[in-house]
Formats: structure tokens, sequence, C-alpha cells
């Protein structure tokens, strides 16, 4: 600790911390543009000037630059010396001189740090009168747009883009008073996560245009607390709502989540919200071949009750992207010995070795922004930036995170952004990958073995090996492998702080079984380290720990007609099994009612289709991948602008279709009241009633505000529907209101928090005011309640180690690959993404391709017996022989392990094309 003195004021401080990092964490308003909390202080701007002080006696002082110098002990300062405020003022001003000055039509208008900081420093007045340089903007892909005149040259963007992400196609071109940021030609922006530039760039250069069609000012969006739905991470986002349409997602400060930074899937994958084809009223088919009817509420809920009331035995199929909620009331409705994950089997098997194992490896789950601080990596069978991308991007900075502990080897600060990197060049902390083909991580790895599933298992089997002699041996191990587990073992066991990461994308128990021998021999012989564990879909973690069959399990009850009605909660099934054995179990059925959001091709095998709420129109409860349970919270009413919708919850659907089937009267029925049922449901998920305050929670007796306090238009916005004005929708949900009023204050800590502001600060900067300090953590806490902790006891080896893989003459084992852009079932529904989404292909061997006789582009037939697919090839020289990487989001999908043959495409008559 060091104490400083500001403007007269003795305070207390982190003394490894520069001063404006120091002021901003004490609350003290000081104007900054170059500096970001996660890329360091460069000096650049000269925004942050204040007066320093020899000791208490000098009262001339120099000018310094608060971002490039130590909070040492003892240091004086003023932010409010009138030299200073003249310096910064003068700054503010020749930053602006080739501004265009059209804040009125610029995207970043309301929430833009430009403005924050011209406000701040007191700039009105525009003195220049000359000629303004231009520039010629680029068109840089579906996601961003491009108004290079804005720019003030602080290099925010091409630090995030380039040394925090790792990207390498936009950069800095021109010198002196005449840079260009921007790509060396226009083309899509490569990086996954380009979109960040929209809240890193502090003007209106990188705007989100998926945003601009119907664009909103942030004072006239709704935003609520919610959850990305997109992959497991369990990223904080804050979606803002007008209209009731979804116009963008910005991201929700979480300390040990996704901190500044979200993937482009999540903050542009919105767009099934908005869908015109989405289902809006119940729907009823007396008979498939039946046209439909529309219904009412009551209508709909009575005839699902009398069908669900005269079947023999009702099957219910949950979904890992609902609720824990909903997949609760589901499971109350059918009971539990009828009630099915919804997963499919190999799936539902991965899941639960992975469970076990974070209870019984020995080893903690890291959060992803522990996984930052761990010093050496290894993954078994994972392509991160695809399957979890906020995780790849966090063992990025692990890596990098080398240049730092030689920084401080040296007494360099941490944050002296340009001398780490300079000293650190390309070293990085060891990262080992053990995955087919190649990786968006590859250029930060010490080594990367492209290897068959079952050889990864065996590499992972023969470093648990080499770290302790008490686990298995691998038998017939070729020399390269072995040596190059010796090697993988030193470097772990040479680390402070060893992680092992591991996942179900491959499909395969014997990879992740391999990934918890390794984290067991560390936990015995280092004792310490860290176990992550990759699963697929944003429930599966809280879904696994609830129960229940696979969805194989359900669709044999149905067809052999052991059950004759089934209710499907959210769940397109024909993404996850072969359409034949679908539609084989459907067709049995005798009553089909589906719960969706989406018009999926199970929707349209319905009886009775009840329109369920997105995320963006519910609450409830998901648990992520590190165990860590969090609410997301209802963003807007769909019906207070369409009032001839009948969406809702699907957790309320099922309540009240059980209620119609016993008989009972139907009763309302709160989130607290469902989520505390299920915790007594489920002992494992007890905690989940931790996981966000309560309805009733309030702040000075107020609600909090899902609208920001200049929110307007409300009183005309229902016009077209009526001139009165009705009550705005009630929440009894949650503690947040639908309207401004209500509290949106920074000055009293709370978890959840809709959406960031405070006088003076309208950007995302405004973070740094909720936090204990800056870059640290929600002064109240950060969201949600862990769930998965390692258990004491003995943990024993897993000794099932597979056989070195072979390929056969005519056969290839099918891989599942994951992909960020169109690899799940709801964003590959959005626009934007398809847009950004490279085309499907299977991916071969070089070898194996040029024995089939085929070049990239070509197009092949996968047969297995789960269907086929036809794709165009691309060739890997790194792939192993004798396997065949398949995308995932596609249907038929074949299943990940399975043999499949390989033919020529034939170029004239039917074909059956792989659909996402």
């Amino acid at each position: 600790m060091a104490t400083i003195h500001v403007d007269g004021q003795r305070y207390d401080v982190d003394g490894a911390d520069n001063l404006l990092d120091a002021c901003l964490s004490l609350g003290l308003d000081v104007p900054y543009f170059c500096w970001h909390p996660a890329l360091g202080s460069v000096g650049a701007c000269r925004q942050c000037a204040v007066k320093q002080y020899q000791d208490e006696d000098d009262t001339r002082g120099a000018l310094v630059m608060a971002c490039m110098t130590p909070a040492a002990d003892g240091t004086r300062i003023s932010i409010d010396d009138d030299e200073a405020r003249e310096f910064r003022a003068s700054v503010i001003e020749w930053l602006m001189i080739n501004h265009p000055h059209d804040c009125p039509v610029c995207e970043e208008g309301g929430h833009c740090h430009l403005q924050d900081m011209t406000v701040m420093t007191g700039h009105d007045r525009r003195r220049y009168r000359f000629r303004k340089r231009t520039h010629r903007n680029q068109d840089l892909g579906p996601f961003i747009a491009h108004e290079m005149n804005r720019c003030i040259t602080c290099y925010r963007c091409v630090r995030f883009y380039r040394d925090y992400a790792g990207g390498e196609d936009l950069g800095a071109f021109g010198a002196n008073d005449n840079i260009y940021f921007g790509r060396h030609r226009e083309g899509v922006l490569e990086s996954p996560f380009a979109g960040n530039l929209t809240e890193v760039c502090p003007t209106g250069v990188f705007t989100d245009q998926t945003h601009s069609a119907r664009y909103t000012r942030k004072w006239d969006l709704q935003f609520a607390p919610s959850l990305c739905h997109q992959c497991a991470v369990g990223c904080n986002i804050s979606p803002g709502e007008r209209y009731g349409e979804l116009r963008r997602i910005e991201n929700r400060y979480h300390g040990e989540v996704n901190r500044f930074f979200l993937c482009d899937r999540g903050r542009f994958g919105y767009g099934y919200v908005n869908r015109d084809d989405r289902p809006r009223r119940p729907e009823w088919r007396s008979d498939r071949d039946d046209a439909c009817v529309t219904l009412e509420v009551d209508a709909a809920l009575d005839r699902g009750a009398d069908r669900l009331r005269s079947a023999r035995r009702v099957i219910g199929i949950g979904s890992p992207r609902a609720s824990l909620e909903s997949n609760h009331q589901l499971r109350a409705l059918v009971g539990n010995d009828a009630f099915s994950t919804g997963i499919a089997a190999a799936e539902q098997r991965c899941l639960a070795v992975m469970q076990a194992l974070n209870h019984g490896c020995g080893l903690p789950t890291p959060t992803p922004r522990e996984v930052e601080r761990h010093d050496a990596v290894f993954i078994l069978g994972e392509d991160l930036i695809a399957s979890a991308a906020r995780i790849g991007l966090a063992v990025r900075q692990a890596a990098q995170a080398r240049r730092e502990t030689l920084a401080a080897e040296r007494d360099i600060p941490y944050w002296n952004d340009a001398a780490v990197r300079t000293l650190g060049q390309d070293r990085y902390h060891p990262v080992f990958i053990a995955y087919p083909t190649a990786t968006d991580l590859d250029d930060v790895t010490a080594a990367r073995f492209a290897l068959a599933p079952d050889d990864i298992a065996r590499l992972g089997f023969a470093v648990a090996h080499e770290i302790d002699d008490n686990a298995p041996a691998v038998a017939g191990l070729e020399p390269a492998m072995g040596e190059a587990a010796r090697d993988i073992a030193a470097r772990l066991l040479a680390a402070e702080r060893p992680l092992v990461i591991s996942g179900g994308s491959l499909g395969s128990e014997a990879i992740l079984e391999a990934a918890g021998n390794v984290a067991r021999a560390m936990a015995r012989r280092a004792r310490r380290g860290g176990l992550l564990l990759v699963r697929r879909e944003a429930n599966s973690t809280g879904l696994a720990m609830l129960g229940g069959e696979p969805l194989e399990w359900a669709l044999d009850e149905l067809a052999s007609r052991r059950a004759d009605a089934v209710v499907i909660l959210e769940n397109d099934l024909f993404q996850r099994l072969p359409a034949a054995r679908i539609e084989a179990a459907l067709d049995a059925a005798e009553t089909v009612v589906v719960l969706d959001h989406q018009r999926t091709a199970t929707w349209e095998r319905a009886h009775l289709g009840l329109p369920a709420a997105s995320f963006a129109e519910a609450d409830g409860t998901l648990v992520s991948l590190e165990g860590r349970a969090q609410r997301f919270f209802q963003v807007f009413d769909p019906a207070y602008h369409r009032p001839e919708t009948r969406i809702r919850e699907s957790w309320r659907w099922l309540h009240a279709l059980r209620a119609d089937l016993l008989r009972h009267e139907v009763a309302d029925i709160a989130l607290d009241a469902v989520t505390r049922d299920c915790a007594r449901a489920c002992p494992a998920l007890g905690a989940i009633v931790d996981a966000a305050p309560g309805a009733d929670y309030r702040v000075h007796g107020l609600k909090l505000a899902r609208e920001p306090h200049r929110y307007s238009g409300r009183t005309a916005m229902r016009a077209h529907l009526d001139v009165s004005e009705p009550r705005v929708p009630q929440d009894p949900d949650s503690p947040f209101t639908f309207s401004m009023e209500g509290y949106n204050g920074f000055d009293r800590p709370r978890e959840e928090v809709a959406f960031a502001w405070a006088p003076g600060w309208n950007s995302p900067q405004a973070w740094n005011k909720f936090t204990d300090e800056v870059g640290g953590h929600l002064r109240a806490g950060d969201p949600g309640v862990r769930l998965l902790a390692p258990r004491p006891g003995a943990y024993a080896y897993a000794t099932s180690i597979p056989e070195g893989f072979r390929g056969r003459e005519d056969e290839w084992q099918v891989m599942m690959l994951p992909r960020l852009f169109g690899g799940d079932e709801t964003s590959s529904r959005a626009a934007p993404i398809l847009a950004r989404a490279t085309p499907a292909t299977l991916v071969l061997a070089t070898g194996d391709a040029t024995r089939l006789g085929v070049s990239d582009g070509d197009r092949l037939v996968l047969a297995s017996h789960t269907g086929s697919l036809t794709l165009p090839v691309r060739r890997e020289a790194t792939l192993p022989l004798g396997v065949v990487g398949v995308p995932a989001g596609l249907a038929p999908a074949p299943v990940a392990g399975e043999w499949a043959r390989l033919a020529a495409a034939r170029t004239e008559g039917p074909g059956e094309e792989g659909r996402p």
C-alpha cells in the first residue's frame, strides 16, 4: 500500500498502480483516452495530465501524465490545478481539430467516451476554421461500421485487436498527424473479438453495424441484467430494447467471468429474438397434415391438458438451452421417471464424466479471470476459440502474462504496456494443445499435436504417468509422443499454477478421463493447479446436475409406444439425432406439445405449439461451465408493444399446463417460488436461490430501473395502438421496473446492474464507478454462486486407455468440429452471424484427399448409418490420416466417433445438402 495526497486529501492506494488507475479506483474523475484497464498505459493522448509536487512545500509543481506516473508512497498531485485543467482543455481541443463534430448523427452518441471527456474538460467552443483532414472509410464486414474521420489517434483499437486479442488484419498506417486505423484493404475483420472495438474505441470510429438499421440512443433503450445464451461460458450482457425489439447487446462487467470483453457470437447473435417468423400465439393441429389454427391461452391450455390427461404416459424432453426453472417445471409435470434432458446419450455421458471430474479430481475449477493467471496450460481435445471463445481469450492472456513476469523481475511496472511488450516480445508461458486441426491459439503455443481423438487421450494418459508413476502407463506409445509427454509433464510440474483444459467437443470420454488423470496426478504430486472442462450449451452443466434420461431413451419410449404423449421444451430434436429416428418417435406419439421461441423442424411436428419467451423476454437461472449459477432477467414485456402476442416464459406455461391437467385453478406464480422449488427438488442445485437478489430487493425503498433517467418517448410509443397510455408492465419476478422510475445509481453497491451510467460517465467506461477498484470486482460482489468444487478423498486413476488410432481402407472416423459462427442452434438464425460464417466444409488430411483424387472445393458425400450430407472439401496438411472433420450445426449431423464412407458427389440429380 501507498499513501498519496490528491488536492490536499490523503488516500491509501495500491502502490503498484499508476496515478490514473489509483484516482479512478478512488472515484475521482480524471479524463483519459488511450488508457484502458485491460490494456495498460502508453501515454499517447496526454489527456490525463495532473500537477505533481515534490513535497508539501512545493507550490510550483510540474505537469505529469497520470497514466505513466507510479502511485508511489508520498506522491502529491492536484487534479484541479488551473494549469492542469488548461492543459487538458488544450489537449482535447487539438485532438478534436479534425473531428467532424457530428454527434447528432453519430451512432456512438449518448454513450461516447469522447463526449464525456469533452464535457469533463470544459471544451465547448471550436476555434479551428481551416480545412479538415478526411479519410475514406472501409467495409469491415457485417458486424462493424467504420467512420475514420472521428478518430483521435488513441491507439486503443490496434492495441486491443493485435496485442490483446491476437488479431493480425487491423493496423495503424501513416505517420505524424495522419494515422489511419483499418485493414490494408477493406474486408471482413477476421478476429472473433472484433465487436469489442465498439466499446474499446472511445469515439464513433467503430460502431455496431447490426444496430444501425434500427438505431436507438443508449438513453432510449430499456435494459436488464442478462446472460449470453450462445455457449456455456456464462458471459454477462446488457441487452437493449426499443419498441419490442432487441437493438444491441453490450458487455456487462463481471469481475470473474467476462470483465470487459465478449466474443462476436455473444455480441451479435441476438437476431433470432427479432425474427418475423417467430411463433407468437399458440398453434393447434388436430393432425400433422392439417393447417394450424391459432388459439387463445385458455383454449390452448385446455386442449393440451385434455390430450395429456387422456394419455397413458407422458414423456418430457428438456433442453440445455432452457433455464433450470423451465426444465424443473417440465419434470414436475411429467414426473422424475419420465423426464429426459433432451441431450444425446453420447454427449450426456461426457457431461456425467465432467461432473464427476469436477468433484473427484482434486483440483478446483478456475474462473475465466483465474485462467489468465495460470502459467502453464495443457489443452486436450478443444479448439477453445470455436467452442468457448471467451475462455480462449483468457488462455491467450495466460500465455502472454510471461511478459509481466519478466517485467517484474526488472522492476518494470505491469501497467507500462510498451515497455512490458518490448521486453516480452514473443516469449510466452507454455501452452500445449492436442487437437486434430489448426486452432486460433496456435500462434501462442509451445506445441500443437495434430492427433486423432484416441491418440489425444493416449497423450494425456502418458502425461499423467510422467507426472505420477502411480498413474497407469500407456502401452505401445510412439517414442515421439513419449518425449512430448515428458516435456509437457516437466513444464506443468515446473509451473506455479498449471492448468488442464478439456471438454466434450470431440465427443470422447477417453479424452476427458485422460484430462482427469493429469489433474489427479497434479493434485497428488504438485498439490496445485486447476481443471477446466468445456460444455457445449448455455445450461449443459445445470441440466446435467438436474438429472434425467438421455434423448434416445425418450425416443425409444415413444417409438415402442410405452408412452403416447410428449412435451418438448425449447429443443429442436432434429439438431441432435438422425431425422428418421426422431420422425419415427413423433409419428408414434398421439400428442406432441412443443414449447419454443423459434419455428424449428420440431415445432412443425407439434399438435400443440406454445410460444415460449426468449432470454430477452424471460427470467431464469443458468449454470455455466465453471459451475456458476447466474440469473438472467426479462428485458421487455413482449405484449406491451404487440398486444396480440401470447408469449410466456416456458416455466409459466408449464405451471399453468400442470394445474389444468390436475384440474386445479391456475394460480399466479413468481420466479422466486419456482427457483426455490427447483432447489428443494434437486439438492445439488440448492444454492441457486442465492444466485441473485429476490424480487423483494430494494435500494432506498426503490426497485431498480431498467431505463436510464433520460428515457424519452414512452407516452407516444403506443400511440398507433391507443391514444391512452396504459400502465407500464408490472414485474413480480424481479427487483426491476419497466421504466426509468427506480434506482439506477452507483453509490449503493449492488450485484445486478442493468446498464452502466454515472454522472459524467455515459460510456462503457462508467463500469469503473461500480467496481471496488478499476478492473476489480463489483463492489457488492460479482453475480452468481459457484456450485462445483472438489470433494476431499482419495481420487482413483482412470485405467481404460484406448488403443492407438488406426485408419481404415475405405472409411473415415467422424469428428464433429465446433464453429463459432453458425455452429449453435440459436445464433445461427441471426442474419449477421450467417453473413460472417464461413462455408461449411468437410476437413480432410491432404494425403486422404490425394488418395480420393479431390481438391479444395470439390464436393464429397459423407454417408453413415445416421444419414448422408454433401459438402465441399477443405484440405488440411496437419490433420491425421483416416479422420474427417464435420462442422457442427448441420442437420443431419453425424455422430462423433462413428465411421463413414466418402464418395464424389454427383454433378446432376438430387443430393442431400447439409443445412444449418
